[in-house]
């Protein structure tokens, strides 16, 4: 409790001692006698509003030695461990408890409540139960830790809630598990057993702030209106003997100095929650409508500084546009570990991440592989006392919850994409790429045209219009891998050329798979669905054999551009944009495609170059032999070859597990791709000369 809750709690003894509200004695008070405490507020240490915390009520409770002990409770609730340590404080006093609820005791001060001996709920009274709650961050293994939690506290709860009602365990855990805020008026927990005495209704002034609350039931409306304050005594309100009516110009009555002092402190903790609500609004005074809010929240005693925080913010939030929420993921201290011991193994095998971080901060740069091993062991607690090597290894490779295998397919798998990504490809620059869900045939189909509009008839009718068919074509996929070992021996031995550079092999292996794919689909020259060749006369894109040269690449765009859509109504126009021929050809293509002026002109004539430009890109390359070139429409106008990947994933994928028959582990590296030819019109080839 901070120290201005404690003033205002020393008030309230204050005022119990002078038996100016209730005429109870409090304090160490003589046998036979009643004490008086209060638990108005919330429960637990807090900044921001009242509060009774678990330790100073316990110091307060065990200095009245009383024989009966009448606790008030006015408290939206609060903290579980304070309200369970105050309710075994109150179970622990040798005096009878009489918990006597002026408001309302919600959450944990319910639970307080059912430490009486007697509960006296007048008719306008509330109590709410319902399960223990907190805001939790991390992973999903913390979060579940953080509800197993919640739910170990909600079965402690229950025990002492069963107690006071009698009723099964079972039966009050079932309010404090599902969710829900159990609200039951007077009458309700009497017949609930969570109270004993329901009394007539004692008129109450009170603001309550019931915005932490979901659902507030129609009986918690009494206590949104101001009337006269609680009498503890009935007989004091209305007297035996009523005093004489005071005289017309009575003369001031001297004020006690305890009521002085009352004053006093009243007076400062009004002006320290003025001070504060002055702090919480001075930043955002230049929003509109805050500075009347500002008066407003001053004026009102009733409205505490974090009510009128609330109210800021609730104000603030009405002027203010949604924003997307983000989801900001913090790296623990394993993955920092497992991020750290990678970059260091794929630093020393010579692999460089663009992302990585500076090699000179890594604390593991100088681990070798058995190291590594052994780190993983000691992190999850193994003593490895009179261990050799090997079995080291063995035993960071078969601990279920160790780093090590982790840490190796990790490794691997950078190095395999590394690998992937920088090894170059020539079939992406003239092939589309698509993705397909599975293994079965997919098929892509070719809208026929309608052809050009028709004159109307004699009569002035339209004449109906045939829709011719489409074509289709069908892609399929199949799965390319196999699977690497690596020894124990390989590990202890620190051979990081068998870890890395197996994966550095893998990834350029997957990477030249695709590429020998396609060129080998291209030199067989397909079947398509028309029962025809890809490149065939009957196409009409498989030309006269002729060298490169200005006039055979003017021959193949004339052939491209004379293709006609599917129903044949009209050209397609398309231009061929790559050139596609063996590596030693390629430099003959380049020069034809760059010259300004045709080089083939006899004479040397400054004749202009009619194909220059032709093509945006010139691909030579060794898998091509002879003499035979191609030539391309961009994929994505006009393509001719399609190359496939399951779900669109476009890079090799690695599993591990420890081997069987080999002592170590191993990977499998594994990708799902497949090349089909699925329409002539976008592609031609020169047999060559």
């Amino acid at each position: 409790m901070s120290k201005k809750n404690s003033i205002w709690y020393s008030i309230r003894r204050k005022t119990a001692i002078a038996a100016a509200v209730l005429g109870l004695a409090a304090g160490t008070a003589a046998a036979g006698s009643v004490g008086e405490v209060y638990i108005y507020g919330e429960i637990g240490d807090s900044w921001y509003s009242e509060s009774v915390s678990a330790n100073d009520f316990r110091r307060e409770i065990e200095q009245l030695d009383v024989q009966t002990l009448v606790v008030r409770i006015s408290s939206i609730g609060g903290s579980c461990p304070d309200g369970i340590a105050i309710y075994n404080a109150l179970k622990r006093h040798p005096a009878t408890i009489h918990v006597a609820i002026d408001s309302w005791a919600c959450s944990v001060a319910s639970l307080i409540a059912m430490a009486g001996d007697t509960v006296e709920m007048p008719s306008n009274t509330l109590m709410m139960i319902h399960g223990p709650s907190m805001m939790a961050a991390g992973n999903s293994n913390e979060l579940r830790r953080v509800a197993d939690m919640l739910d170990v506290w909600a079965d402690a709860m229950s025990t002492s809630y069963a107690a006071k009602t009698g009723k099964p365990k079972a039966e009050m855990l079932a309010l404090l598990t599902d969710g829900a805020d159990h609200w039951y008026t007077a009458e309700e927990a009497v017949a609930m057993g969570l109270a004993d005495i329901s009394t007539e209704a004692v008129p109450v002034t009170a603001s309550l702030d019931i915005s932490r609350f979901s659902s507030i039931p129609a009986a918690a409306a009494a206590f949104l209106k101001d009337v006269s304050m609680p009498q503890a005594n009935p007989a004091a309100r209305t007297p035996a003997n009523p005093a004489p009516a005071p005289a017309a110009n009575p003369a001031p009555a001297p004020v006690p100095a305890a009521e002085a002092d009352i004053r006093r402190v009243t007076l400062e903790a009004e002006t320290q929650r003025r001070v504060d609500v002055r702090a919480a609004f001075a930043p955002f005074m230049a929003a509109a409508g805050v500075a009347d809010l500002l008066r407003t929240c001053e004026d009102n005693v009733a409205v505490s500084a974090a009510a009128a925080r609330e109210q800021l913010l609730q104000h603030l939030g009405q002027s203010s546009q949604p924003v997307g929420a983000q989801v900001e993921t913090l790296e623990d201290e394993t993955d920092k570990y497992r991020s750290g011991v990678v970059a260091a193994l794929l630093h020393r095998a010579g692999v460089h991440l663009k992302d990585a971080a500076p090699i000179a901060a890594n604390p593991y740069r100088g681990y070798r592989m058995l190291d590594i091993a052994r780190a993983s062991l000691e992190r999850r607690g193994i003593k490895m006392v009179g261990l050799d090597p090997m079995s080291i290894v063995a035993m960071a490779f078969t601990q279920t919850t160790g780093d090590f295998p982790v840490l190796l397919e990790n490794a691997m798998h950078k190095a395999l994409l590394a690998a992937w990504k920088i090894t170059p490809d020539t079939w992406s620059r003239f092939c589309a790429i698509g993705s397909v869900s599975d293994f079965r045939a997919h098929n892509r189909y070719r809208i026929a045209s309608l052809g050009n509009l028709d004159d109307l008839s004699e009569a002035g009718e339209f004449k109906t219009k045939a829709i011719p068919d489409g074509e289709k074509a069908e892609v399929s996929i199949g799965t390319k891998g196999y699977i690497i070992n690596l020894t124990r021996h390989a590990i202890i031995n620190d051979d990081l050329g068998a870890f890395i550079g197996l994966a550095t092999a893998q990834g350029r292996a997957a990477k030249r798979t695709v590429e020998a794919l396609v060129y080998a689909l291209l030199a067989s020259n397909p079947l398509l669905k028309d029962g025809h060749a890809l490149y065939s006369a009957e196409h009409g894109n498989l030309l006269t054999g002729a060298a490169p040269s200005v006039e055979s690449f003017d021959a193949a765009r004339v052939a491209m551009a004379q293709q006609k859509d599917v129903g044949g109504n009209d050209f397609l126009d398309i231009s061929p944009s790559i050139w596609l021929g063996p590596i030693g050809l390629g430099g003959t293509a380049r020069v034809i495609n760059g010259a300004q002026y045709d080089p083939d002109t006899a004479n040397k004539l400054q004749r202009p170059n009619k194909v220059a430009g032709l093509f945006g890109d010139v691909v030579d390359t060794a898998r091509l032999t002879g003499t035979a070139w191609y030539t391309f429409a961009a994929p994505d106008v006009a393509p001719a070859i399609e190359v496939d990947f399951l779900d669109g994933n476009q890079e090799p994928f690695l599993e591990q597990q420890n081997g069987f028959t080999v002592d170590g582990t191993q990977y499998k590296v594994r990708l799902d791709v497949g090349a089909t030819a699925i329409d002539y019109r976008g592609t031609t080839k020169n047999p060559g000369a």
